[in-house]
């Protein structure tokens, strides 16, 4: 019973998860980047302790054949002066260390061709999934513009049968504005002909003889003459008359 209730829960568990990532592949692909640094910072770690293995092993070399060297020299220099004891027992260390460093060697040359194939397939794996990320960002890219373009067709389509559908709704709303134009436009027309012209009239008149008793003050004050207010027309100058001529015989 208990069994299956937990795979019963366990379904609806998963239910649960895969709408969540279905909704949310973003922030999935987000957690997926996040999990690769965490993976590839973790196999720089132990490739780290592996290359300091690596560095172990030179410094062994190293030193086993400063020793060789040693004691080659000094089995050498013993065997010359005769001392053949102490000649063989050089020799006897030479041969353990000669052991120990071709021993090492050889380890030398493994650990570095695991290293070596370590870090091939380390940048091959993180090329992959970097390429399958990137690959996944632009599907999701181009999915979220299709979306929008068909969000939007859709907007647009509804639009356009709403705006036709709403065609008796704008004609009444014309109708009515047409109503309160023409009205208002009625008693402008009325008041119009309603005003009194008399007052406006007079107050013209009073301001103009205002202006012309201000500008005859003005004149005098500053000794000009005032220009009459309205030129008189200029008549025909009369012909010149003509020399009258005497009567009688022209002197000579």
């Amino acid at each position: 019973m208990w069994q299956r209730v937990r795979t019963l829960f366990r379904g609806f568990l998963s239910l649960f998860v895969t709408g969540l990532e279905k909704a949310n592949p973003k922030a999935l692909i987000e957690a997926e980047k996040e999990n690769l640094r965490a993976q590839i910072a973790r196999f720089n770690t132990n490739l780290a302790q592996h290359a300091g293995f690596l560095e172990r092993l030179l410094r062994q070399i190293k030193s086993l054949e400063t020793q060789e060297k040693e004691l080659a020299a000094k089995a050498a220099a013993h065997l010359k002066a005769g001392n053949r004891d102490a000649a063989g027992q050089y020799a006897l260390q030479l041969q353990t260390v000669k052991s120990q460093l071709e021993e090492n060697r050889t380890q030398l040359a493994e650990a570095e061709k695991t290293y070596q194939n370590l870090i091939q397939a380390r940048d091959v794996t993180v090329r992959e999934a970097k390429a399958k990320i990137q690959k996944l960002e632009r599907m999701l890219s181009e999915t979220e513009m299709l979306e929008a373009q068909a969000e939007l067709q859709e907007m647009a389509s509804g639009m356009i049968s709403s705006i036709g559908g709403a065609g008796d709704t704008l004609d009444r709303v014309e109708g009515y504005l047409n109503e309160r134009r023409d009205l208002a436009a009625g008693r402008a027309r009325v008041a119009g002909s309603t005003l009194d012209m008399t007052d406006v009239q007079l107050k013209e008149g009073e301001q103009k003889a205002l202006a012309d008793q201000a500008l005859a003050e003005f004149a005098s004050a500053y000794g000009l003459e005032m220009p009459a207010s309205e030129p008189a027309a200029a008549s025909p100058a009369a012909p010149a008359p003509q020399p009258l001529k005497e009567m009688g015989p022209a002197g000579s």
